[in-house]
């Protein structure tokens, strides 16, 4: 396949991280809102607010001009493929702005992937759905999603991955692959968008639980039980609106899982410690910890509700971290529950 045309939206920790990766094998330009951030990667190969000590490849270009990063991949040559590296917050204003730039008609495929994993907390939607309803219906416009056990410093060092990328046209998997597969990456693909989402956005959940049963100091029997139990409560609701069950077994379910439960970059799982440790929400927050599960645990239950599907553990963390409910009691909650077949 010729050189690809890539253009990464968005110059968080993971949009400069996947726009680093990608520059060793595509023609890569990596979008920032600020031009600030922009000049910096362009004179100093550095993102002065994410993974701010790693040197970025000289391969890659960074522009605060959205219309430049467009006519990067709109008027490329060859195959082309737009990152969205904006957070599940960032994804209607980013699909809005996208929209704007479109064409009614175009000769070949134009490729997306989205990176972001969650729920949206007012709609319920997943974000293949937040997608779909804000930008316009193209039929040479492939979508997919590109998801799995990652850490974004961990990839921008240069260190090994492996990713799932889950697309409706196989050949947005082959750009992906072509982008991505054969450096330091490892790219799987698969046609079951929703149960890589769901997978990616419940794992968020999980590693609080996780985090906070650490931060008990109950010990990796309990840890490796919420585990093995939150990935079968993620597999129930991910079947239920349409996912495949093997999906769970793979990177993006149960890889995922593992590596934001017990990982020390994950900061849900940090989000979890610090309740466990007996700080408050507002206090973990107020000092710049964000986590997306925080964010999801709500939406993830009022969808496994509306499905009527029982969530025990993600109902758990939802009373600790909305209701006030001690994490200790949370945890004797569970125990206490009804015994029953695995």
């Amino acid at each position: 396949m010729p050189r690809v045309h890539v253009s990464v939206l968005g110059a968080g920790a993971w949009g400069t991280a996947l726009a680093a990766l990608a520059s060793a094998q595509a023609d890569t330009v990596l979008w920032a809102r600020a031009p600030e951030v922009a000049d910096a990667i362009a004179r100093h190969r550095r993102n002065p607010r994410h993974l701010s000590d790693i040197t970025l490849p000289q391969a890659l270009r960074a522009t605060a001009d959205f219309g430049e990063a467009m006519g990067h991949v709109l008027d490329a040559p060859t195959a082309s493929l737009i990152v969205l590296g904006v957070p599940m917050a960032g994804l209607a204003d980013i699909c809005a702005r996208l929209a704007q730039d479109l064409p009614t008609r175009r000769a070949g495929p134009l490729h997306l992937l989205w990176t972001c994993k969650g729920i949206d907390p007012d709609t319920l939607q997943l974000p293949h759905q937040i997608i779909a309803a804000h930008l316009p219906r193209r039929p040479w416009l492939h979508a997919g999603v590109l998801s799995g056990p990652s850490f974004a410093r961990e990839v921008a060092h240069g260190l090994p991955v492996a990713l799932t990328l889950a697309a409706g046209q196989p050949d947005t998997g082959a750009v992906g692959q072509a982008v991505y597969h054969g450096t330091q990456a490892r790219i799987y693909t698969t046609r079951d968008i929703v149960g890589v989402e769901v997978g990616g956005a419940l794992k968020n959940v999980m590693a609080i639980a996780c985090g906070i049963s650490d931060g008990l100091r109950l010990g990796t029997n309990a840890r490796a039980a919420l585990i093995t139990r939150g990935l079968a409560e993620i597999q129930r609701l991910g079947i239920a609106l349409g996912g495949r069950a093997d999906t769970f077994s793979g990177l993006a379910g149960l890889g995922d899982l593992v590596l934001t439960a017990t990982g020390e970059l994950s900061r849900n799982r940090q989000v979890g410690i610090a309740i466990g440790e007996g700080r408050c929400l507002e206090d973990i927050l107020a000092g710049g910890m964000t986590a997306e599960g925080v964010r999801c645990a709500r939406a993830a239950l009022a969808l496994g509700r509306r499905q009527v599907i029982d969530l025990p553990i993600t109902e758990a963390v939802c009373h600790v971290l909305f209701d006030g409910l001690a994490p200790r009691e949370a945890v004797a909650a569970l125990l206490s529950r009804d015994p029953r077949p695995e």
